[in-house]
């Protein structure tokens, strides 16, 4: 194979493959407690966003820390926006409210926290494409071992999207698909970085904050205080617990990678 048609086919594989792993774990142990499980979410996504994402892109040549952390700003403000535009159109009512909205209005509504935990990992994964096309256009075998560990590092990440997603309202097909829609996106960025190397390598660290403000968002303004509703305190101990094992996952397989 040429090294594009490879590239093609490993960012299609890198992208699928921590999805289904990490869907085939979140039904078959989480899906049943996925209340109990956001605590675990929170913890995925946080420590995935400040001890991975954000220190990777911190740590990248040629970066100025104002202009990132001017992007992590936007991004949070950004998905703030988002969720506003979400909240004002469905209009804080609900079924049965006397409004006659239709069946599923709810959900809707509900999921708008999941639209955008898609969005974020959408990026997140267009980054790894890059990634793996630099090291295949480098060398074949770094090619090989960068998508095994970048799907390694992404299985905890989609556990806590898939997560998300449950507890948005959405079914286990419908997140399944869509985390596998947005996972392809790693081969749109896979031929981009393959075509345009040097201005997707440029475009990395920014990505990479506005994804990572998306995961911080979600966790913030969403996942916690739904925690929150629930203050007994064998409860919060739980929660506690929940959260330290999400983190804990993140930092054994960046040990690990």
């Amino acid at each position: 194979m040429t090294v594009l048609q490879t590239i093609l086919v490993v960012t299609a594989l890198a992208g699928a493959a921590s999805v289904l792993v990490a869907a085939t774990f979140s039904v078959a142990l989480l899906a049943k407690m996925v209340n109990n499980m956001v605590s675990l979410s929170v913890g995925i996504l946080l420590a995935t966003a400040l001890l991975h994402s954000l220190p990777e892109a911190f740590s990248m040549e040629g970066t100025s820390p104002q202009l990132l952390f001017a992007a992590l700003l936007a991004g949070l403000l950004g998905f703030f926006l988002l969720e506003k535009i979400a909240l004002l159109r469905h209009d804080h009512h609900h079924e049965g409210d006397g409004h006659h909205h239709h069946h599923g209005h709810d959900a809707e509504n509900a999921g708008r926290s999941g639209w955008m935990i898609l969005v974020g990992d959408g990026i997140h994964n267009f980054v790894d494409g890059i990634l793996i096309a630099a090291a295949f256009m480098a060398d074949y075998q770094v090619g090989i071992f960068t998508a095994i560990a970048i799907i390694a590092h992404e299985i905890p990440q989609e556990i806590g999207d898939f997560i998300v997603l449950l507890n948005a309202g959405f079914s286990k097909t419908r997140a399944l698909l869509y985390n596998l829609i947005c996972g392809l996106a790693a081969v749109l960025g896979g031929v981009l970085a393959y075509f345009f190397l040097e201005k997707a390598h440029a475009a990395m660290p920014y990505l990479l904050v506005i994804a990572s403000s998306s995961f911080i968002y979600i966790a913030v303004s969403d996942l916690i205080p739904q925690m929150h509703r629930r203050p007994h305190w064998v409860e919060s101990l739980r929660q506690t617990v929940l959260i330290a094992c999400g983190v804990g996952f993140v930092i054994l397989l960046s040990l690990l990678h």
